[in-house]
């Protein structure tokens, strides 16, 4: 019998057109996209499949179009009978917004309205150029953090850098004020990372500089009806399972500028829970590739993407689970 985790994509995953597949598709992919649209009062789902592009890559969009979208897809999936039921679930970032409407502890619209303003309030948590976000390449990561740890040390004022997220064995993202993120990966590529890259975000998402954006949902989430969820949520900040409504939320509020614990996460569902598929549910495939990294003894898979007109891995989806 195959135990199975669904895990579900955050920013970066995005591509204009993506989910419209699965809205033809699908009478319960299109309510989807008919909820958030309703719970933003605006088309949303218009912007997701027509674009433009830059206007869909700003945070504010990116973050309910990257949830509907996904949850679209596991109710397409959940419709024809296709999916079995998880062993706990978990997403990256953004994705675990994504994660707790799958398990049942939120609704779609309640969270479409939460991730369009935490993605509000993130984009206008520091302003355009003062901080950035760095990928550290095949570099162990216990050795990044020390070159955090060095330049940290070293810094004057008040100027920040620190580990954002843990992704995978060999990629790390750094974050904080622009100048010790450089600093830090000119010493990391001295130390022997292969590469290491500031990255074309808009914030230092997972810094200490989201501080605002933190204040500012702490409240929101306060308010907002959670329920225990059907599942385990394996939460970022954590890399445990929770079931209890208080602590999802302040995983929440604590994930967002704190460290994305993704390889503990990844290596916690299938060491302790017992995971032998990771099904990675909304678009891209970013998730499985960073998976692979971390777990050996495990599947991967993708579902989400449609390419000329039909879904992509839906048998290799049949043939996984028996």
């Amino acid at each position: 019998m195959t135990d199975t985790a669904f895990v579900f994509p955050g920013q970066g995953s995005q591509s204009v057109g993506m989910g419209r597949g699965w809205a033809e598709r699908s009478a319960a992919a299109r309510r989807t996209f008919e909820e958030a649209d309703e719970a933003l009062g605006e088309p949303l789902s218009e912007l997701i499949w027509e674009g433009p592009g830059e206007d869909l890559g700003l945070t504010a969009n990116t973050q309910p179009a990257i949830l509907t979208c996904s949850i679209a897809v596991l109710r397409a999936l959940q419709e024809e009978d296709r999916l079995p039921s998880p062993v706990a679930v978990a997403g990256h970032s953004l994705g675990e917004y994504t994660a707790l409407v799958a398990a049942g502890a939120l609704d779609v619209a309640e969270a479409v309205r939460l991730v369009r303003r935490r993605g509000e309030l993130m984009q206008q948590a520091v302003a355009p150029g003062v901080g950035a976000m760095a990928a550290i390449l095949a570099m162990d990561a216990a050795d990044v953090a020390a070159v955090v740890d060095e330049v940290s040390a070293a810094t004057t004022g008040d100027e920040v850098v620190t580990v954002a997220n843990y992704n995978a064995n060999g990629q790390t993202v750094i974050a904080g004020h622009r100048a010790p993120v450089e600093r830090a990966c000119e010493l990391a590529l001295e130390r022997g990372a292969r590469k290491a890259t500031v990255l074309d975000v808009s914030a230092p998402f997972h810094s200490p500089l989201m501080a605002p954006a933190r204040e500012g949902m702490a409240p929101l989430l306060a308010a907002a009806g959670f329920s225990a969820p059907r599942v385990p949520v394996v939460v970022n900040v954590d890399a445990r399972p929770v079931t209890e409504p208080d602590r999802l939320r302040d995983a929440l509020v604590r994930q967002i500028d704190g460290t994305v614990r993704w390889v503990e996460s990844v290596e916690h569902l299938e060491r302790e829970m017992g995971v032998d598929l990771f099904l990675e549910i909304g678009p891209g495939v970013v998730l499985s590739g960073m998976n692979k990294r971390i777990v050996d003894d495990a599947g991967f898979l993708s579902v989400g993407d449609f390419k000329d007109g039909e879904a992509k891995n839906l048998d290799k989806l049949e043939a996984a689970l028996g």
